[in-house]
């Protein structure tokens, strides 16, 4: 009995030196090297205008001071803007004041005798200098003040047209054509 008692003792110690000597072995950590990525996002600057048609008709009548246009234009102007640049200003223009509309043979209907109500208001005629066109052949329409509530917005502008042609009593008959242009600014 001693020797299986001794024997019991000594399997005994040997389990437990095993289960105390057994260190739960854990892997190594292992990381790679970091590699960055680097970003960029643009958000461009832009400024547009878009029409909603791109002609009118006249039918004139000689002397006459109401000669309106056959349909009205929508000149849509659509900013994102950094700071700094403010306000944003729409413009008509013609390239030259003393032949906004000509019949290619001599005979033009200047500047001056061409007008734009704008957003319902009163008519009025081409005759200032604006930063595009001819002398004295354009006018401002709008002016939107830029604030950091609005870097992007747009602004909407309805034009009618006329031709008043009272200083014109005996202009004659022919097709008159020119190209009026809008345009905006932001500065």
């Amino acid at each position: 009995m001693a020797l299986k008692t001794a024997f019991l003792r000594t399997t005994s110690a040997l389990i437990l030196l095993g289960v105390v000597c057994v260190v739960p072995v854990k892997g190594q950590v292992l990381n790679s090297v970091a590699r960055p990525i680097s970003l960029q996002a643009v958000l461009p600057e832009s400024l547009t205008v878009t029409l909603s048609a791109s002609a009118v008709n006249f039918t004139l009548t000689p002397g006459s001071a109401t000669n309106s246009g056959s349909t009205s234009i929508t000149a849509t102007t659509s900013w994102t803007l950094a700071p700094g640049l403010t306000p944003v200003r729409v413009y008509a223009f013609f390239a030259n004041s003393a032949s906004a509309l000509t019949d290619g043979a001599g005979d033009n209907i200047p500047s001056a005798d061409f007008q734009i109500s704008d957003n319902g208001g009163a008519f009025r005629a081409l005759v200032r200098t604006v930063p595009f066109g001819g002398t004295k052949a354009g006018l401002q329409l709008s002016s939107t003040p830029i604030r950091a509530a609005n870097r992007s917005g747009s602004h909407t502008d309805t034009l009618n047209f006329n031709i008043n042609l009272t200083a014109l009593p005996n202009l004659p008959p022919a097709t008159y054509t020119g190209t009026l242009t809008i345009q905006a600014q932001a500065l």
